[in-house]
């Protein structure tokens, strides 16, 4: 009888004791997550970095304006990298950023990935490039476990974006609770939205020195996408 293939393990983030980190940051649920974790572990988180449009306004994951993202790091007391790209030289941006990164003394390179082994592989491959050790704590972790551990730390997160086939526009300005969680498992989507099914904006938590207030404005759609403008308030 054929063995099972092996699995990939989480890394060993004991290992990012003391080391200066950078964190790609989208300003969501798993990336705030990942953040978290990578400093309760001992790891100094020397700098945010997002990938923004061609015209740098906004976050090319979340669509977060980036005036949004600097109040992210505002608060959180860590300082924003951010990079300007289209989807075709994305790659090689994100490469120079994480260089960028490295200059500045960051010894790692921390993500917010769950499951998604060719995300795993390109991720593992653009941080050495950059002459960076990636770090991914969130790795084939049971959804369910991150997501109540994530509400029971005290983070606070906003639904900004859903695909029209999977949930609709009706969940957008929602904030991830509970009973949120049990409306996903109705829908048959994946909770964590690993597969795009839905995107957050994390505005308060255990490492906010203050909340933001949001102001939710226009939805529009693109691309089989609900996004949910914000503003900071």
């Amino acid at each position: 009888m054929a063995s099972e293939p092996k699995k990939s393990k989480p890394d060993d983030i004991s290992l990012l004791h003391g080391a200066p980190f950078v964190c790609s940051w989208s300003g969501g649920k798993d990336s705030c997550l990942a953040l978290w974790r990578a400093i309760e572990m001992g790891g100094v988180p020397q700098a945010l970095l997002t990938m923004l449009d061609e015209r740098g306004q906004r976050s090319r994951s979340h669509g977060l304006p980036v005036e949004v993202l600097q109040a992210q790091a505002g608060s959180l007391g860590i300082p924003l990298i951010t990079a300007q790209a289209s989807w075709e030289d994305y790659e090689d941006a994100f490469i120079a950023a994480l260089r960028t990164a490295a200059s500045e003394g960051a010894q790692a390179s921390v993500f917010g990935d769950i499951d998604f082994e060719e995300n795993r592989a390109w991720e593992e491959k653009v941080s050495r490039q950059a002459e960076l050790k990636a770090y991914i704590p969130l790795w084939q972790q049971s959804r369910e476990e991150l997501l109540r551990t994530f509400l029971e730390l005290g983070f606070k997160t906003t639904i900004i974006a859903t695909k029209d086939d999977k949930l609709g526009k009706r969940f957008l300005g929602r904030e991830l609770d509970s009973a949120l969680l049990v409306e996903f498992e109705q829908a048959g989507i994946d909770l964590s939205g690993e597969a795009g099914e839905y995107h957050t904006i994390v505005t308060d938590g255990p490492l906010f020195n203050e909340p933001l207030s949001l102001l939710k404005g226009e939805i529009t759609h693109h691309a089989g996408v609900w996004f949910l403008g914000v503003q900071i308030g």
